[in-house]
């Protein structure tokens, strides 16, 4: 079967160029700039010392996330979102909070919330995968402030977590998607996944036509080979940051 031409002349099951940036934001606790390809998400982590009032007492904190797209991240500006979210937006922030809680000992924190800002500033597809990348960079960084200020000894990071789109066209297993291959695709899918190599999220849709499991197992296959190296990126910035 012949490879289809992608953006960057690269493989079926490789990623675009992937760039982290640490902090880029000098006044958030925790901050990367994450570059998928032409998708640039600003990740920030902002630690309060309370929590939301069902969670007082507790003795734990809360890991929130705000995601949104800027009004000219897109080919036409777009409005933005004042007095009401999209369906889109909320699904997202839903998703990057649950992903990046996997990573934190949320009693180990303490009665603190930490909020993971994602403004995305250019989408060309992945804005989801690309926030949650980049947001575990700017918890880790915003933890690793918080625990030299708190003086532990041990950070309370239990694993990394990263993420990548994977789609299916004419039979083939596309890796990363922009957005004229997401736009296109027969099946779309997110992978969320821990350092651990344990899954925290799969989406999944046929867009065109339905997919087997073999189709299943195969992008499944991809997308971990590709999030091992997506930790190795986070790791390796986190060290020189």
């Amino acid at each position: 079967m012949p490879q289809p031409k992608r953006s960057y002349d690269r493989a079926t099951t490789a990623t675009r160029p992937v760039t982290i940036t640490t902090n880029i934001n000098e006044y958030a606790e925790g901050s990367a700039m994450v570059e998928f390809g032409r998708t640039k998400v600003l990740c920030t982590a902002s630690i309060d010392d309370t929590v939301a009032p069902w969670l007082k007492g507790k003795g734990q904190g809360w890991i929130t996330a705000e995601y949104g797209m800027l009004p000219r991240s897109t080919h036409t500006r777009m409005k933005r979102e004042r007095d009401k979210m999209s369906g889109r937006t909320h699904e997202i922030q839903r998703l990057v909070g649950r992903a990046l809680r996997t990573c934190l000992d949320l009693k180990r924190i303490g009665e603190r919330t930490v909020t993971i800002d994602c403004d995305v500033i250019q989408a060309d597809g992945g804005t989801r995968t690309a926030a949650i990348t980049g947001g575990y960079v700017a918890l880790a960084l915003a933890v690793r402030k918080l625990g030299k200020a708190q003086g532990w000894a041990e950070l309370p990071l239990l694993d990394q977590v990263a993420a990548v789109s994977v789609g299916l066209k004419g039979g083939q297993i596309l890796v990363d998607l922009d957005y004229e291959e997401d736009s296109s695709c027969d099946v779309d899918m997110n992978f969320v996944m821990t350092g651990k190599g344990l899954f925290v999220e799969i989406q999944g849709t046929a867009e065109h036509q339905p997919f087997s499991k073999t189709d299943m197992d195969n992008m499944t296959h991809a997308a971990m080979a590709s999030l091992l190296q997506l930790h190795e990126i986070q790791r390796a910035v986190l060290k020189e940051g």
